[in-house]
């Protein structure tokens, strides 16, 4: 089988690399820095100088790009890889980004006989180095089990929930969980402290009782060790949050709380959180930048 795999940032670099571990796939990868093609190639992939290069004998194209702006872009622009795929060839889009930006791009890879899988991931820097990602799957069952063996190389779960665009209207919810629980930890912890708790009793406690999303323990590791290494980075979740936003407005749904983390998080990029780990919205409200 010819794999294509289009966006090598923190996520795509590490499941491109755990479709190398099936010797009987031919990986060919493209992004827009060499840098990470070349870090690829050295470990058997063939390297591509662009999009549309990349997708020309693949049987299925997976995409794991920034934004929906870039991924429209990169799909249907000038040089958009859509118009190279061959008709009954499948699309996997991994990228997170808004329903409606979903259902515009099935449109478009349906128009010219191209299938469309909608496979945004759940999961950060970590699994999806050791292949733990779950993936949310809206699309056609035919196509869901013809990406099937490629999805079980990069993750542990699996989850259809309906037709395109519905993978990416779940993952509008686990990320407004996410961000706000994010939040809520950090100022809770933050006025523990004012309460002369001791950090490392607070994250010790916090993230154990039954009221506590399990991800905030290892969220509880960095903000003792001080140390925001990017597991998803903040600007990428004030993203998220941002098509949120847009996809309730279109919804005609209220989200409140949503706005305001929305707003938090925007502030911390412009303080020079974006590229560190969205739990650094902690130390951002400590008000040290």
């Amino acid at each position: 089988m010819n794999v294509a795999f289009i966006g090598l940032g923190i996520m795509g670099s590490r499941m491109a690399r755990n479709l190398l571990k099936d010797s009987s796939l031919s990986l060919t990868v493209a992004n827009r820095s060499p840098a990470a093609v070349q870090a690829l190639e050295a470990e058997g992939a063939r390297g591509a100088s662009s999009a549309s290069e990349a997708v020309r004998n693949a049987d299925i194209v997976i995409t794991m790009l920034s934004d929906p702006t870039v991924l429209e872009d990169v799909a249907f622009g000038d040089e958009g890889f859509v118009a190279a795929m061959h008709r009954g060839s499948l699309w996997v889009n991994s990228s997170t980004v808004n329903p409606s930006c979903t259902r515009h791009c099935a449109s478009g890879a349906n128009a010219v006989g191209v299938r469309f899988l909608d496979a945004p991931v759940a999961g950060t820097k970590q699994p999806a180095e050791a292949g733990e990602l779950t993936f949310l799957l809206g699309g056609e069952d035919t196509d869901v089990e013809g990406a099937r063996p490629l999805l079980e190389l990069m993750g542990q779960k699996i989850l259809h929930v309906g037709p395109a665009g519905q993978g990416s209207a779940f993952k509008m919810l686990v990320n407004a969980l996410l961000a706000q629980s994010m939040l809520a930890y950090a100022e809770t912890a933050l006025l523990g402290e004012k309460f002369g708790f001791s950090r490392d009793f607070l994250m010790d406690t916090l993230p154990n009782l039954p009221v506590s999303a399990p991800f905030l323990q290892g969220k509880s590791d960095l903000i003792r060790e001080g140390n925001y290494e990017a597991q998803f980075p903040l600007e990428l979740m004030h993203k998220d949050l941002h098509l949120l936003e847009q996809t309730a407005y279109e919804e005609d749904q209220p989200m409140f709380l949503a706005s305001l983390a929305k707003t938090v998080y925007g502030s911390a990029k412009q303080s020079g959180y974006g590229r560190e780990d969205f739990a650094a919205v902690f130390d951002f409200l400590t008000g040290k930048r």
